[in-house]
Parts: structure tokens; sequence; C-alpha cells
């Protein structure tokens, strides 16, 4: 599986899908984290109980939690990066593809682009860091660091 691809000075960087099972139980804890609340609030409504403090918190904190197991199932799943290369300045997107976050952009003058390690030295991966010498856009999507080299290479000739 190819992880990365470059067009029309866009690139774009996939995430390996993490094993089906893991993804599984992933969205399971996601969607209880936003049932269970529901739920209990309108169990206590129901049983003439109303509405407390410590239910609203719970509720607030449930969905706080439900967002982020939202975020990394979606981004186990789906997740992919796009560095635009424009003329002046580069744009980095994590898209999570039911919602993008991450927005970053960088003056393009004097940009260097480099690959810093990452995870365990025998896997012998990397992270695409490009640099302005102000401000820096770092990839989050591992890979080898040979295909980075590569990816450098066509990167620097094409620009």
């Amino acid at each position: 599986m190819n992880q990365y691809s470059f067009e029309n000075n866009q690139l774009k960087f996939k995430v390996s899908k993490t094993p089906f099972l893991v993804r599984l139980v992933l969205f399971i804890i996601t969607f209880l984290c936003f049932a269970f609340p529901l739920f209990g609030i309108i169990f206590n409504i129901v049983e003439g109980n109303g509405i407390k403090f410590g239910g609203i918190l719970a509720f607030g904190i449930f969905y706080l939690l439900g967002f982020y197991l939202l975020r990394i199932s979606l981004w186990n799943s789906y997740g992919e990066e796009t560095i635009q290369i424009n003329e002046n300045k580069i744009i980095y997107i994590a898209d999570y593809r039911w919602f993008k976050d991450g927005k970053k952009t960088i003056e393009k003058n004097g940009v260097t682009y480099s690959i810093k390690p990452v995870g365990y030295e025998e896997e012998n991966n990397g992270i695409l860091v490009i640099s302005n010498g102000k401000s820096e856009i770092e990839s989050a999507v591992k890979i080898p660091k040979k295909n980075l080299e590569k990816l450098i290479s066509i990167i620097q000739n094409e620009i």
C-alpha cells in the first residue's frame, strides 16, 4: 500500500489502517460515551428525579471523551494529511473524513524538507518536516525513511 501521493503540487499522506477489531472496539466505546449519558438523563427524567448538576457534569465529561475517541477512531480508519504547496505558501490540513482539523500555513521562503525519526529504531520510520526557519509543519503519518527520501527528492525537483 502506497501511503503517499504527490500530484499537482499537492501531497497526500494516508494513515495505514489499524486492525478491524481494534477500530470496531473504538467505535463501540465512542458510541457508548455518547449514548450512556443521554440515556441516564432521560432515565432520571422519566423516574421523576429531574436533571441534577452531577448528571450534567457527567454528560459533559462523557461527551468530551466521546468526541476525543471519535477523532481517534476516524483518524485510525480514514486519516489523511494534505499538504498543498503553492507559489508563496504551504498549507497543511489533517482530514478525518467527517471533519478537518489542524490547518497550518507557513511561508514558502527558504523552505527545507527533512526527516524526523519516530518509533522504534529498527522500524526505520520517520515523518516529514517542512520548515522555513520561523515555523514548521510536521506530518503525523509514519512512513519508511527510504520512501520519505524519495518523496523529498521528487518535491525538490518538481518545485
